[in-house]
């Protein structure tokens, strides 16, 4: 079984699982990585309902899609992991995230950033998504 823990911050709000850094990324992390039969039960305590998603190959709005879009990526490129380059960085109610996907091979597929805004609660709010390094072939142009 699992419970929720959550802290109150000086300015009375409230987080949820700890809140900080650590634990939103964490719950990042662990929604691109876990298995694909977890996402819609984990999706909830990772997003806000209306999450606002926006990328070079994506923009979408709600944790449904965000959940097929990470189905439509593995069932793309085979198992992959999505992981840190480096500890992010957090101001305010934004994190940097500078990521890499690795397929299963060890072979690296992406790098890029993310910037994480975070609701009050401690869930994720909103995603920008850049490319730093954008797979091979891929064509910004074509999804603009």
């Amino acid at each position: 079984m699992t419970t929720e823990t959550g802290t109150t911050g000086d300015d009375g709000t409230e987080s949820r699982n700890g809140g900080g850094t650590a634990s939103a990324i964490g719950r990042y992390l662990e929604f691109w990585n876990g298995p694909a039969a977890e996402q819609r039960r984990l999706a909830p305590g990772v997003f806000t309902e209306d999450v606002d998603y926006r990328s070079p190959v994506a923009m979408m709005s709600g944790t449904e899609p965000l959940v097929a879009f990470r189905t439509q990526f593995i069932e793309h490129a085979g198992d992959a992991s999505f992981v840190a380059r480096r500890e992010p960085e957090q101001h305010h109610d934004r994190i940097r995230l500078l990521w890499e996907i690795r397929l299963a091979d060890g072979t690296s597929f992406a790098t890029g950033t993310d910037v994480l805004t975070l609701a009050a609660d401690g869930r994720i709010a909103s995603v920008s998504a850049f490319l730093d390094r954008a797979p091979e072939g891929f064509e910004h142009e074509d999804h603009a």
